[in-house]
């Protein structure tokens, strides 16, 4: 399913995985869990899944969970997935303040004294602390720099401001993206863009498929 055929790369993490799916590990065991298996990898394609989904925000999250932990298996990973997800959700219940209420949703499921409220307060969005936005593979890193990318006017320059901070720029335009794309829509896409995206035989009757089954 590569574009032109041609696999260049799938990541450290998922390739590990692959290979340990290859051996017979079940897919919910897969994803690494120590502390450096929080790339970005899971955060960057669990949008379809927020589209998707016709859940409550609890099974959302659970979702959102198990998607991430057949490459990514660290709770870290599996907030960042949730999160997003939740706030791709208020986007689409047109929500004004939509990543305040996913941040909502989630202390409100996950509330002071639980494992995921420690790891989110301390790891992922401590309160009182301002990080520099980068580019990085990290998954904190793009969900952060994500939400920075969100703050401009439309979707081209939502993902201009993403690809500028460097780095690994085609996730990050891809994770910011996907939430511009829903706060924009379609016809906010540059034309030109969208007539040379490559790939297009590959994507367009999954999606055809999505929306049957939505």
């Amino acid at each position: 399913m590569a574009v032109g055929g041609k696999v260049f790369d799938v990541g450290i993490q998922t390739a590990e995985s692959i290979h340990k799916l290859k051996r017979g590990v079940e897919p919910l065991l897969a994803g690494g869990v120590d502390e450096y298996s929080n790339g970005n990898g899971s955060l960057m394609r669990v949008l379809p899944l927020a589209i998707w989904h016709q859940g409550s925000d609890l099974e959302l999250i659970a979702d959102a969970f198990d998607q991430s932990v057949v490459t990514h298996g660290h709770l870290r990973s599996k907030l960042c997935c949730a999160l997003y997800c939740l706030w791709a959700r208020r986007i689409l219940q047109n929500d004004e303040n939509a990543w305040d209420s996913a941040v909502e949703t989630l202390y409100a499921i996950f509330p002071e004294g639980t494992i995921e409220n420690t790891e989110f307060e301390t790891r992922i969005f401590p309160k009182d602390i301002i990080y520099e936005t980068n580019g990085s593979g990290y998954v904190v890193d793009s969900l952060r720099s994500a939400r920075w990318a969100c703050g401009n006017k439309n979707y081209e320059e939502t993902v201009k401001a993403a690809i500028s901070l460097g780095d690994d720029t085609d996730t990050t335009a891809c994770i910011a993206g996907g939430i511009a794309g829903l706060k924009f829509g379609l016809n906010e896409i540059p034309q030109r863009w969208r007539d040379n995206l490559r790939g297009k035989e590959i994507y367009e009757p999954l999606i055809e498929k999505l929306i049957l089954i939505n």
